[in-house]
């Protein structure tokens, strides 16, 4: 592979982590650049060294984020086991559910997270700190069971669903929910990898230098997020799925 690919590629990573870290997404970035620098290589391959790349970045910002952030353990190990279950249950399901039959769905409802969260301007920017109740532990579960399938079997916009949803139903801010989505983040692609690998579709020499850059990019992305706190995020996750929206519509659009 030639040393401009690999340079351009490093590049890439770095931005997707970066982005990745505060508001998810990343993939939106590193998946389109790996196509354009794999094209002899089975879709399978680009997505498992994708995912090697950014388990990394997702991994180093979690870290980041439990360090600086405080969030219930009870509720992060419920999110984890339930994404990891899901997300690996999804994986096993994607040949059986169509993308052409996905698209619309989570074009759909894209674009009714994106029109909330705009018009409700106060969503996302206050943090309730409330016990860790049943009913919080269920939607918790709930959410990492559905969230989890989806980026197993699809995957873009996983993050902002996460983001979504956490603030939505255990009612955090932007910045508790960017933390929280990277435990389910991580874990969803921990069990991707776990077909990935055993299957051989990845490249680990390339996966290993993309990784670097992921988690010099995450570390970027989280301190950006912790120094200008919710209302950054918030405005930072209304781009992302806009881009999100745009991205799916030409995809039906034109490629379909």
């Amino acid at each position: 592979m030639d040393i401009e690919i690999i340079i351009s590629l490093i590049f890439f990573a770095f931005c997707a982590g970066a982005i990745d870290a505060a508001v998810g997404g990343g993939g939106l970035i590193q998946i389109p650049a790996l196509m354009g620098a794999l094209p002899n290589y089975a879709t399978a391959t680009v997505f498992g060294t994708n995912k090697l790349a950014s388990i990394c970045g997702t991994a180093s910002a979690a870290f980041s984020y439990l360090r600086q952030v405080k969030l219930q353990w009870k509720l992060l190990a419920v999110i984890a086991v339930t994404a990891f279950i899901s997300s690996f249950g999804g994986a096993a399901c994607v040949s059986m559910i169509p993308q052409a039959v996905l698209k619309p769905f989570v074009l759909f409802m894209l674009i009714v997270i994106a029109i909330y969260t705009f018009m409700k301007k106060q969503f996302g920017q206050v943090h309730f700190q409330q016990s860790v109740t049943t009913k919080t532990l269920v939607l918790a579960a709930v959410g990492g069971l559905l969230i989890g399938f989806y980026d197993g079997i699809f995957g873009p916009g996983t993050g902002s669903f996460f983001i979504f949803y956490f603030i939505r139903y255990l009612k955090v801010d932007f910045l508790h929910a960017s933390a929280l989505s990277k435990i389910g983040n991580f874990m969803t692609n921990f069990a991707a990898l776990s077909f990935f690998i055993p299957t051989g579709h990845v490249l680990f020499s390339l996966g290993l230098i993309m990784a670097v850059a992921n988690v010099a990019g995450s570390v970027i992305g989280v301190k950006m997020a912790l120094k200008y706190g919710s209302g950054f995020i918030r405005i930072l996750f209304l781009i992302l799925v806009s881009v999100l929206i745009l991205r799916l519509s030409y995809q039906m659009l034109f490629t379909s």
